[in-house]
């Protein structure tokens, strides 16, 4: 099976890169630091807590427990590698310099062991589920301590990993400890061949994010540029494929309610914000482009912001009233509901949130957030909502609740760091 897996990784490997490289002609960063991905690179400073967070939404959990290391262990410097892009750019601008970041390496043997001799982690802390079979088996050999955190594992996942037999047994098994966000996760990574004595139930770290202290002057002042007077909604990570097109349609119903709302329309990813911008036009929509505004004259008529920006969403959804959560309505599986529930806002999705099934069930169960599953109803819910100032507090409320009642996973898992980390480093 290990065989087969290095075949098909040698396979792989250059039809990924051939594919990030041609992402790279309409978007630059594709290309940035690009032999980072085949293990090169400068050597790391010292020898870091190595952190991995594979895109934004694992670097969003990963950012609190990164600071947390850097006030625990002063002397000892902080690694954060990304895969995508925009993971590398959030990992910046969040981290500044409490943080290195650079791009995994690709799972193949060479590629893994020059990133691992050029950065000479003292530990590993994977967010979430990356189970990639050459970096685990060289962090055994190396005696690199490794913790996936954060842990998640769905019914579909354990199925597949199942089928590849001994090989992803082999992965999670030894030295690796598990610290899974819930009991489901935790009996799924056992039943994978995860030691019983090294699986522990910490729950996700996605819980414990820390808001900025400006952040709702940061809105305040936001909303007072775009929309003063006006009722702001969010819809934050959106995707093509019919999404964006059943936002318009549910702004466009909400307008018809005499909302007299902004649009904030924020995809998900970079390399689509010329492609949204050129739909919007042609729908005939009057809108404005963030990273334009300075010098935009028709923003007092405009009916959508669009937020061709990095690491700004969590500042819009402090500006808004309402906030809609993309990668729902189409199967992409769901992003990050807790931004905008930490912030006392109303939250809706669609009904695809396979990637945070637990949260979205928490905040919908406890009425923090409501599912819709079509445009029309996301008008619906988005003009109800706007016009009633009680409901919307209420809901926010019950929120900001229900974050604050499932804090407490970061200190579970520094504590499982304490006991893996080399007591006489950093000292």
């Amino acid at each position: 099976m290990r065989l087969l897996y290095l075949a098909a990784i040698y396979l792989a490997a250059p039809v990924i890169s051939a594919m990030l490289a041609l992402r790279g002609l309409r978007d630059r960063s594709y290309w940035r630091n690009f032999g980072e991905r085949f293990g090169l690179g400068p050597s790391a400073a010292g020898s870091p807590i190595w952190v991995h967070a594979v895109s934004v939404g694992e670097v969003q959990a990963a950012t609190a427990l990164v600071l947390a290391l850097r006030q625990r262990y002063p002397e000892t410097p902080v690694l954060v590698t990304t895969f995508t892009p925009t993971g590398a750019a959030r990992a910046r601008a969040s981290l500044r310099d409490a943080a290195e970041v650079r791009f995994l390496p690709f799972d193949l043997p060479g590629s893994v062991r020059r990133f691992l001799d050029r950065t000479r982690p003292r530990l590993a802390v994977i967010i979430e589920t990356e189970l990639w079979p050459n970096l685990y088996r060289q962090c055994r050999l190396r005696r690199i301590p490794l913790i996936i955190a954060s842990a998640r594992l769905s019914r579909r996942s354990i199925d597949r990993y199942r089928r590849l037999g001994a090989l992803f047994r082999e992965t999670v098994r030894g030295g690796v400890v598990v610290a899974a966000q819930a009991e489901a996760d935790a009996d799924r990574f056992r039943a994978l061949g995860a030691a019983a004595e090294r699986t522990h139930i910490t729950g996700n770290l996605k819980f414990d994010l820390t808001l900025p202290p400006d952040i709702h002057e940061r809105g305040r002042t936001l909303r007072g540029h775009y929309a003063p007077g006006r009722a702001v909604w969010v819809a934050g990570s959106t995707h093509g494929g019919g999404e964006e097109e059943a936002v318009l349609e549910a702004h466009r119903y909400a307008d018809a309610a005499r909302s007299g709302a902004l649009l904030v329309l924020a995809p998900r990813h970079p390399n689509r914000f010329d492609e949204v911008a050129g739909w919007l036009e042609r729908q005939g929509v009057a809108f404005i482009r963030r990273s334009r505004s300075a010098t935009d004259t028709a923003r007092e008529g405009s009916d959508v912001l669009l937020l061709d920006t990095l690491g700004e969403l969590l500042d819009f959804y402090a500006a808004a009233d309402v906030a809609f959560v993309g990668g729902s309505l189409v199967p992409i599986g769901g992003h990050n509901l807790l931004e905008p529930a930490s912030l006392g806002l109303p939250v809706l999705t669609g009904p695809h949130n396979c990637n945070g099934e637990d949260v979205a069930r928490l905040l919908l169960d406890c009425g923090a957030a409501e599912m819709v599953r079509s445009g029309a109803e996301l008008g619906s819910r988005v003009a109800a909502l706007l016009a009633d100032q009680a409901l919307r507090r209420e809901m926010g409320e019950r929120g900001r609740a229900a974050v604050d009642r499932n804090r407490g996973a970061l200190a579970k898992l520094l504590t499982l760091i304490d006991s893996l980390r080399d007591p006489a480093a950093g000292a």
